[in-house]
């Protein structure tokens, strides 16, 4: 390769390093960019809650379970981006569980409330196994009434509105094709008999079926102030729980915490850096502050592209990261320790490190690309802590095979083509 195109290959480099040196370090006064580019921290690193809700699911048929609990982290999801948070996480953990994680939340209470008044609406219709007893007041209206299978799922909008009569304020709600078909259904079933309004487990009214309701249109009646009827309209409108759900955990996490585990994941980053730096350029000399550089380089793009790409920082992430950089200098040793091979056999020092690179790149791309599909697993199966450290790890193998394959090449390269004598600087101890 020409000494120009190795110089522009160097340039090019210095100038990615320098543009990734910006996005890293913006908030600094001497960079002086105007739109900063901040990190995005985790539950573990910035404070926030840690919530575990569970599903009941005892009246909803087995094969619809599944579905059931993908609206519920559907509703959840849409509550909780309402919240401001940076990268709120619902997920599911099982068959009946949901975790809520709110990295950053300041008020954990008024965010447990406002998930827990997202209301469960259903419609039941009266249960022909049910005995009433001798005295109505003793009456279990859960089991007078058994459940339709139509719920706030099927519920497309609701609105206030003010009985015509001279009543107070009712809720008037519209159903979603399906639940519409559903709503018909059940009318038609059930004239000259009650059908039951479950709000939140608790009955509102039940009003007698006078005919086929085929419009999908009901209206809910109680006891309502025209407040406390538009605050049930909007968590309705908001999403309407398929399923009951209660909180079974809670862990919080203060934002004291959180920096405290932050600082000591820097600390270990940097010491980490440093002993391998050192072992670096004392083992393999110039060749090895190369790699030093290169690695510098590496750290920053890294850094860039967990802050462009929007990567959610969390302890596991870091850990990721600081295992890619071990993996990164691994790459140049096996480079250097050819190189070493193939300066014993004879051959002249530009030839020796052009033949080091090609024929390390075979041990290079097994492992990384080993490493590679490690972190597709992970990913892929993992939970949301175990799948943070896996798209760190993974963007640091990435960026280590840039710069062992093409950065440290370029330094040594540029660096032999404008020295008259380099043989002993690519030397390690056993050169």
């Amino acid at each position: 390769m020409s000494r120009t195109r190795i110089l522009l290959k160097f340039v090019a480099i210095l100038v990615l390093a320098v543009l990734a040196g910006f996005v890293v370090f913006d908030k600094l006064p001497l960079v002086g960019i105007k739109t900063a580019f901040p990190f995005r921290l985790g539950l573990d690193l910035q404070g926030g809650t840690h919530l575990v809700y569970e599903g009941d699911l005892k009246d909803i048929p087995r094969a619809d379970r599944d579905e059931a609990m993908d609206a519920v982290r559907q509703v959840i999801e849409r509550r909780v981006n309402a919240f401001g948070v940076t990268e709120p996480l619902v997920q599911r953990a099982g068959d009946t569980r949901l975790i809520v994680e709110l990295p950053g939340i300041r008020d954990i209470n008024e965010a447990i409330k406002q998930i827990g008044l997202t209301p469960f609406l259903e419609f039941r219709e009266l249960d022909p196994d049910y005995t009433v007893p001798e005295n109505p007041q003793e009456a279990d209206f859960t089991k007078q009434f058994r459940p339709t299978g139509l719920s706030g799922k099927h519920l497309q909008r609701s609105e206030v509105v003010f009985n015509q009569s001279g009543g107070g304020p009712q809720i008037s709600l519209r159903f979603n094709s399906e639940g519409e078909k559903l709503f018909s259904q059940i009318t038609k079933n059930n004239i000259g008999r009650p059908v039951a309004i479950f709000l939140d487990g608790q009955i509102i009214s039940a009003p007698n079926v006078q005919s086929e309701i085929s419009s999908g249109e009901a209206v809910i009646s109680g006891n309502f102030t025209a407040e406390e009827a538009r605050q049930l309209a909007e968590r309705l409108n908001a999403g309407a729980l398929p399923v009951p759900i209660k909180l079974i955990h809670q862990q919080n996490i203060g934002p004291s915490l959180g920096q405290e585990s932050l600082k000591k994941s820097i600390v270990a980053g940097l010491v980490g850096f440093a002993i391998i730096a050192l072992f670096m350029i004392v083992y393999y000399r110039l060749s090895g502050l190369f790699a030093v550089m290169a690695l510098v380089v590496y750290a920053s793009l890294s850094l860039a592209i967990f802050k462009l790409g929007g990567v959610t920082l969390t302890l596991a992430g870091i850990t990721g990261f600081i295992l890619s950089v071990g993996m990164a200098v691994d790459a140049n040793i096996l480079v250097f320790e050819r190189l070493k091979d193939e300066l014993r056999a004879g051959e002249p020092l530009r030839t020796a490190l052009d033949h080091a690179f090609s024929r390390a790149w075979n041990a290079i791309r097994d492992s990384n690309v080993s490493s590679l599909i490690t972190v597709a697993i992970l990913a892929y199966f993992g939970t949301s802590l175990i799948r943070g450290f896996a798209i760190t790890l993974g963007i640091g193998v990435l960026a280590s095979m840039f710069t062992a394959l093409t950065v440290t090449r370029t330094f040594l390269r540029l660096f032999y083509s404008f020295s008259a004598q380099g043989g002993s600087a690519s030397g390690g101890k056993n050169t």
